[in-house]
């Protein structure tokens, strides 16, 4: 089973949010994930993401692969994570 980590659809017609959540690369894009790692609202300025660094460095290590959005999430975390 080749796990990835990416984004999910929910909310409404022009009111959109994203769960980042870890799923089987297979299923389809709002299909039944394994877990949430955060969430992403794109209407919302400034930090608009929740990720636990934790929870994605765990699927990190065992071999899934983040999509290019969830990827510049986790670049963002780690690096806010080192300064604070």
């Amino acid at each position: 089973m080749s796990v990835s980590i990416r984004l999910t659809r929910r909310g409404t017609k022009d009111r959109p949010y994203y769960k980042i959540v870890a799923v089987d690369s297979r299923k389809r894009r709002d299909g039944r994930y394994i877990e949430q790692l955060g969430t992403y609202d794109p209407l919302k300025e400034g930090q608009n993401y929740e990720l636990d660094l934790e929870k994605a460095e765990k699927w990190l290590s065992v071999g899934a692969k983040p999509s290019d959005t969830v990827n510049s999430m986790i670049r963002k975390a780690r690096t806010a994570a080192a300064k604070g």
